[in-house]
């Protein structure tokens, strides 16, 4: 963590640099597994995991994070000038969360998931597509706004 903090207040342009330290946090998460093969598909996994969390976030708080003149590896990278990704930004953005995402299915087809099979199928080749392109159309938070508009009804 303190390296994503250095990361961080030094404006670090690179998404991959900014993504590596809490990447690494979560692959560590199986560091202490004792066999060896399963230790390596779910620090893969857990790797491309945190990669992907820390940059959808990115992108989440990108509007955010510009506003308030706070990081964002986005604006860096990008050199925004407004707290938007044009199509363009926004398409190679996709491909890189993209890539987490196959890395992740890659190592997946490698291990025996057991009864959590389906669940890490459904997540990994439908779900997280999903959460990543709501979240670059605008309407990730649209199902929150409208569940909280129907509550005060």
């Amino acid at each position: 963590l303190q390296a994503l903090a250095a990361l961080e207040d030094a404006r670090c342009a690179s998404i991959d640099m900014a993504a590596e330290p809490f990447a690494a946090l979560m692959a560590d998460a199986a560091a202490d597994l004792t066999d060896e093969k399963r230790r390596r598909i779910l620090g893969q996994i857990l790797y491309q995991l945190g990669r992907w969390i820390y940059l959808i976030d990115a992108a989440d708080d990108l509007q955010e994070d510009f506003a308030g003149g706070g990081y964002n590896p986005l604006i860096c990278r990008y050199g925004l000038t407004e707290g938007k990704l044009s199509e363009e930004q926004q398409q190679d953005f996709a491909r890189t969360l993209d890539h987490s995402i196959h890395m992740m299915a890659t190592a997946f087809e490698l291990g025996d998931f057991g009864c959590w099979t389906e669940i890490l199928e459904k997540t990994l080749y439908h779900g997280l597509f999903q959460v990543g392109q709501a979240v670059l159309d605008g309407t990730f938070h649209q199902r929150e706004t409208r569940k909280k508009d129907q509550e005060t009804v």
